[in-house]
């Protein structure tokens, strides 16, 4: 393989990476504008517990109502990132999740373990944005907060009793 060619992937590589980052950090900014620069306009968002969207805006509208409002803390921690490349436009990647939510009004602590699987492609601009993300949660820790502070694990494990199936 020639030094470009493994010079440009290394680069793609590390731009997918940043990408996906930044979508994790926007989330947990509650950053609309770069959380919708991170997704394709036609972008597939399918995640466990949610209605399938069919492109960037439905999913961002729900974001933002779900997790744009008072009270609502949020942590999405992404590791063990594997890209690969299908060509010079279009790559897939996997990622693990831990996310931590803090629900002030429901008074819970939520901690979930998530797998993504996802497909990256260049835009006419030739940035990589997101073009299919699929997640599904694979562990879950619920605490319920009582009045006085006081936790009481509500589920653990079972994901079907947190949030059905």
């Amino acid at each position: 393989m020639e030094i470009e060619n493994r010079v440009r992937i290394l680069e793609d590589d590390r731009a997918i990476r940043d990408l996906k980052a930044r979508y994790l950090r926007a989330a947990d900014g509650k950053d609309i504008k770069d959380m919708r620069g991170c997704f394709l306009k036609d972008a597939v968002v399918e995640f466990e517990g949610f209605p399938r969207f069919e492109a960037r805006e439905p999913f961002i509208e729900t974001f933002q109502q779900m997790a744009c409002v008072p009270g609502i803390f949020d942590i999405h921690h992404g590791a063990n990132g594997v890209v690969q490349f299908e060509n010079q436009n279009r790559a897939t990647g996997q990622w693990s999740l831990l996310f931590h939510n803090i629900n002030l009004e429901a008074r819970t602590l939520t901690q979930m373990g998530v797998e993504y699987d996802d497909i990256f492609e260049k835009d006419d601009a030739g940035e990589w944005r997101i073009a299919h993300t699929r997640s599904r949660r694979t562990s879950a820790l619920v605490h319920q907060i009582d009045k006085e502070g006081q936790p009481t694990v509500t589920v653990m494990g079972q994901m079907e009793a947190a949030f059905g199936k």
